[in-house]
Parts: structure tokens; sequence; C-alpha cells
């Protein structure tokens, strides 16, 4: 699922292979942008906020989102795709390399970035303000898991960072977040450690790399209480999963 560290880890290869070169095909698949062309212009840099990426392709800025099934593929000249080509909104060529977008769940020319961006918190792959974004958060009343995925809040958290998080700091998810300084530190620390990662980690241990995301009716690896999960949102239709342990996240008292 991409999260924070998946989108930063991808501008870092795209800006390798797409920084200070000339575009020979540049190609947006979705009807709003469908017939812009940055042919021939020059791709300053590639770089992520939160899970926002950001091509910057002369005046304009190329804005996209992964949401939860969006990649962005690096291909030599004449390399077959790995996904099939009607999942590709975005194809952004030079000579030397092919750059395809699948599956993303925002394309779209901005010339202010702040109309795309200009929202969100600060983030700890990034501009890092802890105190920011603890100031945020600690006026959020709703649930602990609701309040980390505001983006507006802390930009990269997702919901697997939520999870995990939360049951490090041994809380119910349904409650209010407290302890905010500790989360927000230890959410930071984990996301620097694992945007140098090939495969996200949480526990140290290979093969087991969630406490508790996506164990739903398995033991917990630390008491063995069995997992539950349910599903929290900011608004109806908005839920995502969530999974806790009953006996090291005790609701507070």
């Amino acid at each position: 699922m991409p999260e924070g560290d998946t989108a930063h880890r991808a501008a870092r290869r795209l800006h390798e292979v797409l920084a200070g070169r000339v575009l020979t095909r540049f190609e947006l698949r979705v009807p709003r942008e469908a017939t812009a062309d940055l042919t021939g212009e020059t791709v300053r840099e590639v770089r992520a906020v939160g899970k926002h990426i950001l091509h910057r392709v002369g005046e304009l800025t190329l804005h996209t989102h992964l949401k939860m099934e969006g990649e962005w593929h690096v291909y030599e000249p004449g390399q077959k795709w790995r996904r099939p080509g009607f999942q590709a909104r975005a194809i952004l060529s030079t000579a030397a390399h092919q750059t395809v977008g699948f599956d993303l769940g925002i394309v779209e020319l901005v010339r202010d970035e702040r109309d795309a961006i200009g929202h969100l918190g600060p983030d700890p792959l990034g501009a890092w303000d802890p105190d920011e974004a603890v100031r945020r958060l600690s006026r959020d009343p709703r649930p602990a898991h609701v309040a980390l995925l505001d983006q507006t809040s802390v930009a990269g958290f997702g919901n697997i960072y939520a999870n995990e998080l939360l049951f490090l700091r041994g809380m119910d998810p349904r409650d209010p977040l407290r302890e905010v300084r500790e989360v927000v530190d230890l959410g930071a620390r984990a996301l620097r450690s694992n945007v140098g990662r090939p495969v996200r980690t949480f526990t140290g241990v290979r093969g087991q790399d969630t406490w508790v995301y996506g164990r739903a009716g398995l033991p917990c690896r630390r008491c063995g209480t069995i997992i539950r999960e349910t599903a929290l949102g900011a608004e109806p239709g908005r839920e995502r999963r969530v999974f806790w342990c009953p006996t090291c996240q005790p609701p507070a008292s």
C-alpha cells in the first residue's frame, strides 16, 4: 500500500532518470489533461511532499498521487511494461528512459503548487516541523487512527503507519490521540528508516513486518491475544481498516 515512504522512494528514482533531461514523450491519459504536451521541455526535478509526487517541467508541475493502487515504473527503451497499458495514466520519456505512472489517483498540471499541496501538514521526509505537527494533532478530538491519517496535520502517515504506530504506543485506535509528541517522533523515525528499505517493516523481523496491520484473527506477536479489526473514517464512505490488540492497546481509563 503506498504511504509517504513509497512516494518519496518513487520520486527519488524518477529524479535520478529524469532531472536535467529533455522529454521526448509526454502523455497524460486522463480526460482533463489529454491534450497537454510538454515534449521538448526539460525536467527540472522530481520530488515528493507527503504522498504527492511533483514533476517540475519547464514552468509547470505535473502533480500525481498514488492513492491506493498507483505506481511509477522506470523502463529502458524497448523494455516491456510490467503492467497492462490500459492502466497507464502518465508517460514521460527521455532518450535513455521511459517512466510510466499506473493507476494514479490524481493526474493534473498546475502552475502554482500551492493549489495541489498547500493544504498539507509538515512532512517528516521533507520540510519537517515537529512542533507544528504536534500542535495540529493535539487539537484533533477524533479517534486517534482518524487523526493520524489527516494529511493536513502530518503529510505521509498512511493506514499502515497509523495502525502500527498506535500499537507501538499502546493506544486504542478508537480513543482520542494522546502522547502526541511521542507518536509524532516515532512516526518520523519510522518513515525515515523505511524510506531506504525495499520492504517496509515495523518489527525488524524479516517476514513478520507488521505488528497488527492485516493480522485480524491472528495472535498478537507480543502477547498472544487475538488481533481485532474494525473500520474508522473521517466521514461515511471513507472508512479504513483498523487493526489492534485489545490487551496491548487497552482503552483509555
